[in-house]
């Protein structure tokens, strides 16, 4: 049998059809099996891949950087076109064709070396890690350090010009034009510029060259802190020029507008290059903003310098006399606002500028209600508290000029205050001088502790700098002494307090009752009491009052004159009912205003439980009147609150006797029914049953 070429069925030979198809068959087999002949044969008689390697390594770069013909361009085309399985890399190696056999080599190639350059450094250890972080950082402190301290002597010289500016531009030129042609007085220059000659001395002379030759000797001596220890106390003189630094800027603003000499002068010294085109006030600024530049300078020099340095000791001892400097100088800011604060004052009360103390202190200021000895209404006031005496003053309607009207001066030497426990009106004190006694009432009940602890401040400063509160320090002292106020002093020697007349209803001698017509009130000056026109049928004279004749009751002008007889009749015995409602109050468990309802009908009093003594409820009219209206012993009796829709009474039942009680509040009634229920089973110390 005769084979079968594939060529001669392409040829378009005759042949039968099933022989054709077989004979495509075994072609197509033996053609695979050539290529993959030819194919194998081909692969035997390539190099080997490191054969490559080397052989493409050892060409040129040129060469290698060669670009692709068409040839190669379209071989990379068909491995671009390849599945993306044959240009995957993976750790272990290349897989894929040529170009990804030569990646992965290099990728090992590259891992290979760097393997091999780790295993032949040795890592540092722990020291020398710290050791080089400690140099670095030493490095980066001392450069800081040389950093702050050439901030500061860059500072310095541009200070040392602006002084040189002040002293010998501005005020040199002023000084002679003012000495030449007097446009404006020599002293108005010299309060403007103050010390500045004498700051600027210390800075161009001393500072400044102290600081130079520090600088340029750091490299061997890298200190700063002893230099400005050393000059350090001489800041203090800065306290002056700020002290009168505003008032400094308005002679400046005055006199500029005043004196066309003085601002031409000023406005040809602002003109120069010198100058910067600032004006005079702003150069002024300067000292004021120094000294907290030093302290923030220092500061940052003390953050960055080792404690174990040579030089902390000197700078820390070096911040401390800045600081302390710089509380001068604030010392003088705060009396400078002082004065100012005290020159508005004044303006308001219209005093004048010889009545001015500069060592006066305003205390406390505020308004008040002045409570009247005649009238019940009170009437607006404002006080203003001194370190050396106490004013109270009355508005005054005025758009210009004083604000305040002066009604009356309490000095403070002598002066005493205390807490008024008055029920009509709560949050009242008495100031008591040598002149006069005056009662108040304050907005609220810590207002009136706050004027009273005021001044209660101000008598002990003014005590401590006087010499007669030396020599009392060694006399025995007692709270009853504070307490009293015109019972522990000379009789006539100072104001007394005087008693409101709507506390009193009867003579507070003789024991009268009070009428418009007959029995009229009148005041004792001596004693402040009120008494009827019998006994103050009296004169006598009064030193408080510049030894003037006033007048005085019965008893205390037996005391002033010297006659025995007078004082006879107080000290007659005394009746039940003659006990005063004032030293009862004193020493009470409760006392207050009620209104009393019984068959008679309505009485509104004054009633109080005396302390240590039998169980009585004394009835004044008034809470200052020398005998009581009604007694009523409190043994036998039982007391009850009453419904609860009339939550201020209470009622005292015994018998077939009932009274009834209205309180000013629930408050009250409730202090009321505690105290008499307790009265009554005598659980107060005190209390006996008879």
């Amino acid at each position: 049998m005769r084979s079968l070429s594939p060529i001669g069925y392409f040829r378009g030979d005759e042949r039968n059809p099933a022989r054709d198809l077989q004979a495509r068959a075994l072609g197509a087999r033996s053609l695979s099996a050539s290529v993959a002949a030819r194919r194998l044969s081909a692969m035997e008689e390539t190099l080997s891949v490191l054969d490559i390697v080397s052989k493409f390594e050892s060409l040129s770069p040129d060469v290698q950087k060669r670009p692709r013909g068409p040839v190669e361009g379209s071989a990379a085309r068909v491995r671009e076109s390849q599945p993306a399985r044959y240009r995957e890399l993976t750790d272990s190696g290349p897989v894929g064709g040529a170009s990804c056999q030569w990646r992965g080599l290099q990728t090992f190639r590259s891992r290979a070396s760097n393997s091999r350059l780790t295993q032949r450094i040795t890592p540092p250890t722990q020291d020398q890690e710290q050791e080089e972080d400690e140099k670095k950082k030493q490095e980066t402190n001392n450069e800081k350090l040389h950093k702050i301290v050439c901030e500061l002597l860059e500072t310095e010289k541009g200070y040392v010009r602006r002084l040189h500016l002040l002293d010998q531009g501005f005020f040199s030129a002023l000084l002679a034009e003012a000495r030449a042609a007097g446009s404006f007085p020599e002293e108005v220059v010299r309060h403007i510029f103050s010390n500045i000659s004498s700051i600027h001395q210390f800075h161009s002379g001393f500072l400044l060259p102290e600081l130079q030759r520090r600088i340029s000797d750091w490299n061997q001596n890298p200190r700063i802190g002893d230099v400005l220890q050393k000059v350090a106390p001489f800041l203090k003189m800065y306290g002056e020029y700020i002290k009168g630094f505003d008032r400094a800027m308005e002679l400046i603003n005055t006199w500029m507008e005043k004196s066309p000499r003085f601002e031409k002068v000023i406005l040809d010294i602002q003109k120069q290059e010198v100058s910067g085109n600032l004006s005079l006030q702003h150069h002024m600024l300067e000292p004021v903003q120094r000294i907290p530049r030093y302290e923030m300078l220092l500061k940052d020099y003390l953050k960055k310098l080792p404690k174990d340095s040579p030089d902390w000791g000197d700078a820390h001892k070096a911040l401390e006399i800045i600081f302390e400097a710089a509380q001068h100088s604030n010392a003088a800011i705060a009396d400078m606002e002082r004065l100012e604060k005290l020159w508005e004052v004044y303006a308001l009360l219209g005093m004048g500028e010889e009545m001015v103390d500069p060592s006066n202190r305003l205390l406390r200021e505020g308004p008040v209600l002045k409570i009247s000895f005649r009238k019940n209404t009170p009437k607006e006031g404002h006080l203003f508290l001194f370190s050396n005496m106490l004013l109270y003053c009355v508005p005054r309607f005025s758009l210009t000029g004083a604000r305040f009207l002066i009604k009356a001066q309490v000095d403070m030497e002598e002066m005493q205050v205390r807490e008024m426990k008055d029920a009509e009106i709560p949050h009242s004190f008495l100031v008591c001088g040598t002149s006069c006694t005056l009662e108040f009432r304050a907005r609220s009940q810590s207002d009136m502790e706050a004027w009273t602890k005021a001044i209660e401040g101000a008598i002990e400063q003014s005590e401590k700098k006087s010499e007669s509160f030396k020599a009392a320090v060694s006399s025995p002292s007692s709270e009853e002494q504070k307490v009293e106020v015109v019972e522990q002093q000379e009789l006539g020697k100072r104001a007394p307090q005087w008693i409101r007349d709507s506390l009193v209803s009867m003579c507070m001698r003789c024991g009268d009752k009070f009428n418009a017509l007959i029995r009229r009130r009148h005041h004792c000056r001596a004693c402040g009491q009120v008494v009827c026109w019998r006994c103050s049928d009296f004169k006598a004279a009064l030193q408080y009052d510049s030894d003037r004749v006033n007048r005085v009751c019965r008893d205390c002008y037996a005391i002033l004159v010297g006659q025995p007889d007078g004082p006879a009749v107080s000290e007659r015995k005394r009746g039940i009912l003659e006990k005063e409602a004032g030293e009862v109050s004193e020493r009470s468990l409760v006392c207050s205003f009620l209104t009393m309802i019984d068959r008679q009908g309505k009485t509104r009093g004054w009633f109080v439980i005396p302390r240590d003594e039998p169980p009585v409820l004394y009835m004044y009219q008034a809470p200052q009147d020398v005998r009581a209206q009604v007694t009523i012993p409190l043994l036998g009796y039982r007391v009850k609150e009453l419904s609860p829709s009339d939550k201020r009474t209470f009622q005292l039942s015994q018998s077939n006797l009932l009274l009834t009680f209205l309180a000013e509040s629930e408050e009250l009634r409730d202090r009321w029914v505690e105290v008499i229920s307790r009265v009554v089973d005598s659980e107060y110390p005190g209390q006996q049953r008879d």
